[in-house]
């Protein structure tokens, strides 16, 4: 009979927690797990990471942060659905199996109910099957590979950031007019560098553009790129696409310019954050490239409100990342809020399918199918590379979310999913306006 009852007291308690992790009442702590990379090969993306979400926490909830001492303070303040906030942050290092044990753990000990991040595109895949088999959302942020909203997909992962495909869509106009049809890749051998030129190659060879030879990988940890260089000046092409992210952005196009790759064909590379790119080889200067964010490019009251925090708090601009971040907080609020702070996917899906809201970039919308946000990208050519303010570009054009569609991938059996976005895509051809040349 004791065991019985013993048996039954067992049963409720977990019936109790797992209904707390349910609906969760008013005054019950929000716990967000914040995955990011602050020690490994992208930890300038890190940052990038934390700082965003914070802010855009901060500025979603309605907190200034100029009324507190530290970010840390303001956080305290914040609540959601009636809810406190607290984010829980885990430094991964860019490593796949620390990130989804790390996943794991914020789940299961700390209390977490939404995952978000993380820079790097390989941890991503992992812990997309964490946070599925533990049935809790996951906002990716701010890896790129176009896989995490395709061939990965799940429903229980959103992407507010923008993907690789998205890049290339908005240069393919500029590309084709502008640096020939013969081109070769050069990218890191990871899952970025292997999904984004797979997206390079399907989206430009349908704008017109050949490769005149298979990519060209190279392992991240590369400190000599001359034998890769060599092949790249070796295959006769009209221009070279890097596809490379993090520190040893550096080393590699200081080679670029040691083995003036620039005077036989156009170099052709997404223009990083702004710590990298001030320490680009001058022969960069007039380059023209696309861009996923600069903080002096958008100009609306949410950019204006992150740049003007950003400065105050971290003493820096925003960067290249802090965008969608920052944009990732926001839907995540709004979700929370909308379900009244309850952070199920069955609850969360719902709300965030087709979604559409402003953030520092303008109109951002999660298409519903594959759960991909839509958004803005931008042209530019860099000006210089030692402006105080890290005004390094002149803005060519801003390339809204509409003229950017990247396609549909998802696995095989939900194809059927495409059918969502009829009524969303047209709504927002209505919606977002022509592409906009700067003047």
């Amino acid at each position: 009979m004791q065991r019985k009852s013993l048996l039954v007291l067992l049963v409720a308690l977990v019936a109790l927690v797992a209904l707390g992790s349910v609906s969760a009442q008013d005054g019950e702590p929000l716990k967000i797990g914040l995955l990011v990379d602050e020690s490994g090969p992208l930890t300038i993306y890190g940052y990038e990471l934390e700082y965003g979400f914070k802010l855009g926490l901060l500025y979603a909830a309605g907190v200034n942060p100029a009324d507190f001492s530290s970010v840390d303070e303001a956080l305290a303040a914040v609540t959601v659905a009636g809810r406190p906030v607290e984010v829980v942050v885990r430094d991964n290092g860019s490593n796949a199996d620390t990130a989804s044990s790390q996943a794991r753990e914020l789940i299961e000990q700390e209390g977490v109910e939404i995952l978000v991040g993380a820079p790097s595109s390989g941890v991503m895949t992992g812990v997309q099957q964490v946070a599925v088999d533990s049935d809790v959302i996951l906002f990716a942020a701010p890896a790129a590979n176009p896989a995490i909203t395709g061939a990965n997909f799940n429903v229980n992962t959103f992407r507010i950031c923008r993907n690789t495909n998205q890049d290339f869509l908005a240069f393919a106009p500029y590309a084709t007019q502008e640096l020939g049809t013969n081109f070769v890749i050069l990218a890191i051998d990871n899952d970025f560098g292997r999904g984004s030129a797979a997206a390079a190659v399907n989206v430009l060879a349908s704008a017109g553009i050949t490769f005149g030879s298979e990519p060209i990988y190279a392992p991240l940890e590369t400190t000599d790129f001359t034998p890769f260089l060599q092949q790249v000046l070796d295959s006769g092409a009209d221009a070279v696409l890097p596809i490379w992210a993090g520190d040893s952005s550096v080393t590699l196009f200081q080679q670029i310019a040691e083995l003036n790759v620039q005077d036989q064909m156009a170099v052709v590379a997404a223009f990083n954050s702004n710590d990298i790119v001030k320490v680009s080889d001058p022969s960069t200067i007039g380059n023209v490239s696309w861009i996923v964010y600069h903080y002096s490019f958008p100009q609306n009251p949410v950019n204006d409100w992150m740049v003007e925090q950003h400065k105050a708090v971290y003493n820096d601009v925003p960067d290249l990342f802090t965008e969608c971040s920052f944009a990732t907080a926001q839907a995540l609020v709004a979700a929370v809020e909308a379900t009244g702070g309850d952070t199920l996917p069955e609850s969360m899906i719902p709300v965030l399918e087709g979604f559409v809201f402003e953030g520092p970039k303008g109109t951002y919308a999660i298409r519903p199918s594959d759960h991909q946000a839509l958004v803005p990208m931008y042209i530019a050519k860099l000006a210089n590379l030692d402006d105080p303010d890290q005004n390094y570009y002149e803005l060519l054009a801003e390339v809204p979310a509409n003229q950017i569609i990247p396609p549909v991938l998802l696995p095989e059996g939900l194809a059927d999913r495409v059918a969502m976005d009829a009524d969303f895509l047209t709504s927002l051809m209505e919606m977002v306006p022509e592409a906009t040349p700067s003047s």
